[in-house]
């Protein structure tokens, strides 16, 4: 097993070395660690992302295409999931090596981190939205009481934190477990009265019924303080901006940060490349900033300076190591 005791590397030196590395696991059939590949000079690293319509499926697919052409030896391939609370079972038993997560879904009940797993770096701020359609009677979330709501894919973690919201405002929906894109068609059909989203601004599922549909989001700023008194750490208010989606207003919301997990035992001069990657190619993770189909505007907001607030989540030995050498 490679050690997770970090030297300070020179960039050319970590990317030569971490196409051979990842710390060995504890063999059991079919774990991330055990499928990392066959050959010493080839590394297949799993990330599990999202679900269909989600910014976790197009951002994480832009860390794995980047990763996959900078570090020398190491191919990452994405893994659809329902999201945080599904990323972090599959770290856990092993099926994966990386994944994405909101703060939030990660904390645990003592205020820290499940054991086995730390972070890369801190990516960008999901923002909950609330969305209905725009002629719909409903104007707050005190009127959601016995209305059919999409809480977003199970084990997700919009799921993870509108039942939170709904459970600490006293509001009793008819829950529905549906994918971002499964929520946007069913609003638009009316086979459900608003729906839930802890996405990246703005989400593909929600900027696609916004072109086609009036809709509006309703403010959850009222339910900010609740949550912070509740759970202090991982929220903070936010605004959903009026460039995000047609014809939408300014919308406060609730802001939750996303992290980048990696198991413990994925080594620290891999984890260093991975980070080293993230950091010096933010611009073409972007889609190069522009705002085409390959645009990913979520990513902008990676930068090193939010980086490397984690929270409660220790950094990695890899990620410290990175943010560490920045300072020289």
């Amino acid at each position: 097993m490679v050690s997770n005791a970090v030297p300070r590397l020179s960039r050319r030196a970590v990317l030569v070395a971490a196409g051979g590395l990842l710390a060995g696991c504890a063999g059991c059939a079919g774990c991330a660690g055990c499928a990392a590949g066959t050959e010493a000079d080839e590394v297949r690293l799993r990330l599990a992302t999202g679900p269909a319509g989600a910014v976790y499926r197009r951002i994480g697919g832009a860390l794995a295409e980047h990763v996959s052409q900078q570090v020398p030896g190491v191919t990452m391939s994405t893994v659809p999931s329902g999201a945080s609370t599904d990323n972090i079972r599959m770290l856990r038993t092993g099926e994966v090596h990386l994944g994405l997560s909101s703060l939030d879904a990660l904390i645990t009940t003592d205020g820290g981190a499940p054991p086995g797993l730390s972070a890369v770096c801190r990516l960008y701020d999901s923002h909950l939205h609330l969305v209905v359609m725009a002629g719909s009677p409903i104007r707050a979330l005190r009127d959601l009481v016995g209305k059919r709501v999409s809480l977003g894919a199970r084990d997700s973690g919009t799921e993870f934190t509108s039942r939170r919201v709904l459970e600490l405002s006293r509001v009793a929906a008819e829950a529905r477990l549906l994918s971002q894109a499964e929520s946007a068609a069913a609003l638009r059909d009316g086979a459900i009265d608003a729906m839930f989203s802890l996405t990246g601004v703005p989400t593909p599922a929600i900027t696609e019924l916004a072109l086609q549909h009036r809709v509006r989001l309703i403010p959850l700023d009222s339910q900010v303080d609740a949550l912070f008194t509740a759970y202090p750490g991982p929220y903070s208010p936010g605004t959903i901006p009026a460039t995000a989606y047609a014809g939408v207003p300014a919308t406060p919301a609730i802001a939750v940060p996303n992290v980048l997990l990696v198991r413990d035992d994925v080594a620290a001069d891999l984890v260093y490349a991975i980070a080293d990657t993230i950091f010096t190619h933010t611009r073409a993770i972007t889609g190069g900033g522009g705002s085409g189909p390959e645009a990913v505007p979520e990513a902008w907001h990676i930068n090193v300076r939010t980086g490397i607030s984690t929270g409660p989540v220790p950094l990695h030995p890899g990620g410290a190591a990175w943010f560490r050498d920045r300072k020289h």
